[in-house]
This record gives C-alpha cells, structure tokens and sequence, in this order.
C-alpha cells in the first residue's frame, strides 16, 4: 500500500464519523460519536508548521512558551527535553511528544547542558556542529487548532503527552511514525500534504493513546475516557447534548451513586457532570456563531435550551457578551 494510500485509510477511520454527507459538522447527533470525535469535529485541527530539526555534537537551545500545541517526532538519534526546570526527559528515536499548551522548554544533546535562547524560524533548523551529517534528525512544528474553542480542549488535556517508540512500535500509531519518517526522507511529489496529513492523523491518535489514562496526569478528558463508567456518562453527554441531565439520572448511566458519581467525575474530569455539560453546550454554541451560518433559534434548540431568549440569557451569562456580539467578534 502507498504512504498516501495508508494516511487516507487511517484519516478516514479517524474523521469519518466527524462530518456528515453535507460536510457540516454535527454534534450529539448519533451514537457512534463519542467525546473525543465530538471535540476534533468542533477544532478542526491542522498541521500548522513542520520543520525538520537536526544537532551534532554538543548542544542546547532554549524556546520561550507559545500558544500553539507543539510536537517533536524524534526520526533518529535522541535528544533531552526539559520543561519548566522539571527533570529532563530523554526522546529515542521514533518517540512521539505533545505539548498541548508548549510552556517554555529546553531541547538538548544531553541532560543539564546550559541553554542558549533561540527563536523559533520557520525553515529548518541545525544545532552544535555545523559540519557533516548530524547524529539527531526530527521533525518539530505546532498545530492549529479553531481558536474560539482551544482553550476548552487544552484546559482538558494533560500538559504532555510522550508516547515512547519501546509503546508504540507494534502498534498502527508505530507504523504511522515509520512512513512519516520514509516520507519526510524522500523528494517525492506531494510530499509537503503528506506529510501535513500524517501529522494531523497523527494527532488524533495521540490524543486517543490507550496508556495516557493510567499516567499521573491532572483531570482531563483523556482521563475520563479511560474510565469505563465516567466514559458512559460522557457518551450519552455527547450523544444527546440537548437532553436536560440531571446529576442523577447521569449517574444510573454510569452505574454509581449520585454522590460517589459527582465525586468521582470532579476528580476524573476536574469539574462537575452539570458544568461538564454546560461548558459543552456553550463550545458547540461559540462555534455556531463564529461560523455564521445559524439562527439563534436553531442554535438554541439544537443544544437544549427551549428559546433564542433563553439561550442568549445563559450565554451572556457565561460568556459576559451576547451571542450576537461574540458572532461580530469571531467574524
């Protein structure tokens, strides 16, 4: 099978259930759907900038935090990444690492190596020996998502994601890496949406990773996805957005207590089950207005609240401003 090939069968698996036959996205409309479908439909991530990045001998750069996702895919040799003075952390080559939020960070040829500052560049970037062929090669970028709802996914993610080689070699995610690195080696035709695509794919499986529920990470989405029953709950959050939950009711389809649910889906999720449901509403209602292609009236009914009247008094409510004037804004 070609690389272009593989990346479209694995982009179709991922999104197809994220767009219906009009290429609108849609929300809670369908069983199928679940949290983390829900929130890619509503971001519509992109592979915003991919460089190669390349060292040889001994080296150290430090980047200031940005406000995009970043990403480094390690293609060979290793480097030592450390972020906010935290003890580093050594990438092998075919390692994957997600900073969903990119805080101020350290990339070295080796641990405790003194930084010199540098700015990010668009082009490719060498560090140390100038000369020669260099013993470390990766690919490096950020992503972009749709900025009226990114702060809702980030402030829902752990704030590093690392998915070692040793994890993901047998697996498609390894595969992925495999024919991202043959790609990114190679002069072929296309090769800049390749490898874009791939990225992107690349994403979505690293945001869905089957070990990141189990590492010590804050409550997040990820989190209580991997919990069997806060991921019910959640299931029928998205599946039926405009449904009016109750804590209760939200707990029997979790199969707990109400009381031993509310706390178990604050320490999981970080927020509560209503609020949970709440902040969703309002993301799918922000990216609504920001696109400008519904009513008030069928926003309203489409995430449960039984007027324009009713859904423009919660949302200047949350929001501090009308939907009419967050619409203008987004615009």
């Amino acid at each position: 099978m070609s690389v272009s090939s593989f990346v479209d069968q694995e982009i179709d698996e991922v999104m197809c259930t994220i767009y219906n036959g009009e290429s609108t996205l849609i929300y809670g409309s369908s069983k199928n759907m679940d949290p983390l479908s829900d929130m890619v439909a509503l971001l519509r991530p992109s592979a915003a900038l991919s460089k190669p990045i390349s060292g040889k001998g001994r080296w150290a750069v430090h980047y200031d935090a940005h406000d995009a996702p970043g990403f480094t895919i390690i293609l060979s040799g290793e480097a030592w990444l450390t972020v906010d003075g935290k003890e580093p952390l050594r990438l092998a080559q075919g390692d994957f690492l997600l900073l969903p939020t990119t805080p101020p960070f350290s990339l070295a040829s080796g641990p405790h190596i003194a930084s010199t500052r540098v700015t990010p560049r668009d082009e490719a970037v060498r560090h140390g020996d100038p000369d020669g062929a260099p013993d470390f090669v990766a690919l490096g970028g950020s992503f972009a998502f749709e900025r009226v709802n990114a702060p809702l996914l980030l402030s829902l993610l752990p704030e590093r994601i690392h998915i070692p080689a040793s994890e993901g070699r047998s697996t498609r995610f390894g595969r992925l890496i495999d024919l991202l690195a043959e790609e990114c080696a190679t002069d072929y035709p296309g090769k800049a949406l390749i490898i874009r695509r791939m990225l992107e794919t690349l994403l979505v499986e690293a945001l869905r990773w089957r070990s990141l529920g189990s590492e010590a990470v804050p409550a997040s989405l990820l989190n209580g996805m991997q919990d069997p029953a806060i991921a019910q709950a959640l299931q029928a959050i998205h599946a039926d957005v405009r449904a009016n939950w109750t804590v209760a009711e939200l707990a029997s389809v979790a199969g707990m207590s109400r009381s031993a649910f509310s706390a178990r889906f604050g320490e999981v999720l970080g927020c509560a089950p209503i609020e949970y449901l709440l902040r969703w509403r309002m993301a799918i209602a922000k990216d609504a207005l920001a696109r400008g292609n519904k009513t008030l009236d069928r926003i309203a009914e489409e995430i449960g609240y039984g007027s324009a009247s009713a859904f423009s008094t919660a949302f200047r409510k949350r929001l501090g401003c009308p939907p009419g004037k967050f619409a203008r804004a987004a615009a």
